[in-house]
């Protein structure tokens, strides 16, 4: 297990962190009870892991995250828990990391991907319904057979309502997979006032009920709709309701507050920016040769270097990890042969991201 201490893993961590895919989802225990769901019938299969997640881990099998103990505890917890994890700290601390992550190691298979803008409303996360093709799919069928007789009635139902609905990241989440899908709520404090609020009944109750199916569900219990993998999955009555509880990853750059009711049904992660410690190094290390692979001494001498130039400069600037990311690239692949060179644009694109604000002029 890659962590800044030598101290043995607990035996009922389930996410371990180690960056080894496992089969340890398969020792979780059963729900809490006021957690259980029953969901059915079974949702499809799950796609494999995609190519964000690939790219976020550094596409090296076998590279984890420098973890210290009490935050694998809390990650474990929810898990255990059936909880959301709300993840909180600086830009480039590795918040939305963590959804990859646990879904590499725990094969989970894709990660569901919600970005939450100002705009952003429930509705948007769990389904949207295409109103608009419908209608004029059903008067070009009209325009094709003018001889058949039509009732103009919203409610009649077509056999193919479910090509215009399309399950959001968060109600793919929630249909009755066997084993939990990873949903990562990317910058839920960018969104409106109201949508933390919103969130409440479906993280609550693990469901949610699609009004346009519900309509027709006596007439047409059944109807197959696409969802946020480009597959279809069957729903029943007009509700969908999850079987095993997805993993929720919520991230926050500290930008708002959170009401209290959200607060009380999650679990609080908070990732500091990596400091000159024993775990800052060992999370930095640990990330940059997931990316670039030891690719000799003088290679890993250089990448050590731009790490301790990025943990001792200015302490208490707001810098991201991309950045020392991007030092590091460049300098090796356009200036690694000279030194003065390499250092002014590692000091040009290690700058904080706060630079302006506390007066050392504007980027």
């Amino acid at each position: 297990m890659t962590t800044a201490t030598d101290t043995p893993e607990p035996d009922w961590y389930i996410y371990r962190g180690a960056g080894e895919p496992h089969d340890g989802i398969g020792r979780l225990p059963a729900p809490p009870p006021w957690r259980d769901f029953d969901g059915e019938p079974g949702a499809t299969v799950v796609p494999p892991l995609g190519t964000e997640s690939t790219r976020r881990l550094g596409g090296r099998s076998g590279r984890g995250i420098a973890w210290r103990p009490e935050q694998l505890e809390l990650i474990n917890a929810a898990l255990y828990l059936r909880r959301p994890l709300l993840v909180t700290g600086d830009p480039g601390s590795g918040k939305s990391t963590l959804a990859h992550a646990i879904a590499h190691e725990l094969g989970l298979g894709r990660v569901l991907q919600w970005p939450i803008v100002s705009r952003t409303t429930l509705r948007d996360g769990l389904y949207t319904y295409d109103a608009i093709a419908r209608l004029q799919d059903t008067q070009m069928a009209k325009v094709r057979d003018a001889s058949q007789a039509w009732e103009e009635n919203d409610d009649q139902p077509t056999e193919d309502i479910g090509d215009y609905l399309r399950l959001g990241p968060l109600g793919t989440a929630l249909l009755p997979y066997g084993r939990p899908r990873v949903l990562l709520v990317d910058e839920l404090d960018k969104s409106d006032i109201d949508l933390p609020n919103d969130l409440l009944n479906a993280l609550e109750e693990g469901e949610f009920r699609i009004a346009e199916l519900q309509r027709i569900a006596g007439r047409q219990a059944d109807v197959e709709v696409l969802t946020d993998d480009d597959e279809r999955a069957v729903v029943r009555g007009g509700r969908v309701r999850c079987k095993a509880f997805p993993i929720v990853v919520m991230t926050s750059n500290g930008e708002r507050d959170f009401p209290a009711p959200l607060l009380r049904r999650c679990l609080h992660l908070d990732l500091p920016s990596p400091r000159d410690d024993a775990w800052g190094r060992s999370r930095l290390d640990t990330m940059v040769t997931a990316h670039f692979g030891e690719e000799g001494a003088e290679v890993a001498a250089r990448n050590g270097e731009l790490i301790r130039t990025f943990l001792d400069s200015a302490p208490g600037s707001l810098r991201a990890a991309d950045q020392l990311l991007n030092a590091i690239y460049l300098t090796q692949e356009a200036v690694r042969d000279r030194e003065p060179d390499r250092q002014r644009l590692a000091e040009l694109l290690m700058r904080p991201l706060d630079h302006g604000e506390r007066g050392g002029g504007p980027l």
